[in-house]
């Protein structure tokens, strides 16, 4: 699977355990618009171990996102989850440029998506201006301690624009799992839009959620 800007996507980050994981991944109605992301909590319990357990129970050709967030050693992270068999795998924007220029470097050589996080990133463009290439993908990222402890706190949404303004990128927006903020996503120009607490663990209504979030994303 390619993706693609004629495209809108909504990524669905697992961040339970992985046997919480299967029991979603069987309620979702999948299709080329669903990305699967192992989530950073996953990876860092079982390693290796959880994007090969998710791969295994996903029909064929789905698009799985490792939330990795290299900050150093890249090449061991993009080792790691091309050996696994996921599609892509992210690095933090707030790394050292010499980090993400050999982890897009890397993800090229393994036939990976790149995609870097900007969570904490005051300006997402001055670093993409510092690269040698460019990622597949930049994230724009509201954490989950921001939007526990500061609520006031809102999504970048404008930076959405501030990039593909200047840069032939896709972007994707993390850190907002209400209908509203989707929809606000996709209205500022979100390729990708990621979600994860309705995800967190199976519930009769989980098919029925990917449905309606789906619809907002067109």
């Amino acid at each position: 699977m390619i993706l693609t800007k004629k495209q809108r996507y909504l990524q669905i980050a697992l961040n339970s355990t992985i046997e919480e994981a299967k029991k979603i991944i069987a309620q979702i109605p999948f299709s080329e618009r669903i990305l699967i992301e192992v989530g950073t909590p996953m990876i860092k319990i079982y390693g290796q171990k959880a994007i090969l357990e998710i791969k295994n129970n996903l029909p064929n050709g789905t698009y799985i996102v490792a939330d990795t967030k290299c900050s150093d050693l890249a090449s061991r992270d993009v080792k790691m989850v091309a050996e696994a068999g996921a599609r892509a795998l992210t690095c933090l924007g707030v790394a050292p440029i010499e980090t993400i220029d050999r982890f897009i470097r890397d993800c090229e050589d393994f036939g990976l998506d790149s995609m870097i996080d900007m969570m904490n990133v005051k300006d997402p463009v001055n670093v993409l201006k510092k690269l040698k290439k460019l990622p597949k993908v930049v994230i724009i990222h509201r954490g989950v301690d921001e939007t526990e402890f500061s609520k006031e706190k809102q999504i970048p949404f404008y930076q959405i624009n501030q990039i593909k303004n200047n840069f032939d990128v896709l972007v994707s927006v993390a850190g907002g799992d209400t209908i509203e903020e989707v929809q606000r996503a996709i209205l500022n120009g979100a390729d990708i839009v990621v979600v994860w607490k309705a995800f967190y663990q199976s519930t009769k209504e989980t098919a029925k959620l990917v449905n309606e979030f789906l619809k907002e994303i067109k």
